[in-house]
């Protein structure tokens, strides 16, 4: 079996060769990972069915808050992004990650560092390790990032970067039009409102590009482990094969993303999404599991507010009633975060108001404007 390499000092950046591994290392296996039953969650699922939003259909505002709803989830169609370059960004980041080894290892994330070649940033956060490489980059940076794995900026790079950007572009036209119907189920009314919180929510734009390769035995080992997003919603572009799973209660079960349809975007509630909506719409517990035969590439496409904007129920969402959660910047929700990692605690329980708390923050109507400012 391949050892890891000493590229990096980081415990979770270190390269491991999957394709030489014979078997599952103890680094990778992981303990009660079917505890809970696994169902199909495609289409003709019945109540597991993954709920489908179409943008073109003029009911879509009604189908993506019952979905946020009841799922936290949803896949979408009639989003506007080409399939062919959908299929490009696919075979660029299968490209990328068939790289050498000492190539991938230049971007290597470093400690304290949020983008670069390596694992997932929450990975820290859990005792084994996942079986997946990933790059973690912004929009805005992307050429001086992926120049770290390109020195020379050759025709590769040059052509990736096109790639990715145009994805970008496409990726934003459809948020855009996803956060207007997501403000039209949540009565949010007026053009320069649905301006602010528009701009504000595709402001911060992060890109997780993930490669789960092809696993010897992947009933012991996660590609992915078991969390929320933290900022508002994630957009999922994956290959043809599936790996996404969502946890759903009552019973407890783990719902996988059967047969996506060609074109469509898995899109996942976040965090701040449920704070915004007061609890409405709810983020959605999911995971990422390898395939004996097939590799699985995807990119995660987050959308979050600047570090330092403050965070608070819309007053939409409250209504007559109080706020479920008090006022939090996307920078301090990480910090309860990596509390809520080390301890087995929700975060989403931590920035929680109870009753008595309302006489220390108001009735929420200073806090709910705050997301604008």
């Amino acid at each position: 079996m391949s050892a890891p390499s000493q590229l990096s000092k980081h415990p979770h950046n270190n390269y491991f060769d999957f394709g030489a591994a014979r078997q599952v290392p103890e680094t990778h296996t992981w303990e009660g990972l079917y505890e809970h039953p696994l169902v199909d969650g495609g289409v003709g699922a019945a109540e597991d069915a993954v709920p489908v939003v179409d943008l073109r259909d003029p009911h879509a505002a009604e189908a993506v808050a019952r979905a946020s709803e009841q799922w936290g989830t949803f896949l979408l169609e009639g989003h506007g992004i080409p399939s062919e370059l959908l299929a490009r960004v696919e075979a660029g980041i299968a490209s990328m990650f068939a790289l050498p080894a000492s190539e991938k290892m230049r971007a290597a994330r470093q400690d304290g560092q949020s983008h670069g070649y390596g694992l997932p940033p929450i990975a820290s956060y859990f005792p084994k390790t996942t079986r997946s490489e990933g790059y973690t980059l912004s929009p805005a940076n992307l050429r001086a990032e992926l120049r770290k794995m390109w020195p020379d900026a050759g025709e590769d790079y040059r052509h990736f970067c096109d790639v990715m950007e145009e994805f970008h572009r496409q990726m934003r036209l459809a948020s855009d039009k996803l956060t207007v119907l997501f403000l039209a189920a949540l009565g949010v009314a007026g053009v320069e409102a649905e301006r602010k919180i528009v701009d504000t929510m595709s402001e911060t734009v992060t890109m997780h590009l993930n490669w789960y390769p092809k696993c010897p035995d992947p009933k012991r080992t996660l590609g992915l482990a078991t969390h929320t997003d933290s900022g508002f919603f994630t957009f999922v572009m994956q290959s043809h094969v599936s790996g996404m799973q969502l946890f759903r209660r009552g019973p407890d079960r783990w719902p996988g993303l059967v047969g996506v349809p060609p074109g469509a975007l898995i899109v996942n509630i976040s965090d701040l999404f449920q704070i915004l909506t007061n609890g409405r719409f709810c983020s959605t517990y999911h995971r990422a599991v390898v395939n004996r035969d097939s590799t699985r590439v995807s990119v995660a496409y987050h959308l979050g507010p600047p570090a330092g904007v403050k965070v608070a129920p819309l007053r939409e969402a409250v209504g007559c009633g109080k706020p479920a959660y008090r006022t939090v910047t996307w920078r301090e929700y990480f910090l309860v975060r990596k509390e809520a990692f080390a301890t087995g605690g929700s975060a989403l329980q931590m920035v929680s108001l109870s009753p008595g708390d309302h006489k220390n923050h108001g009735d929420g109507a200073d806090q709910i404007s705050e997301i604008s400012s």
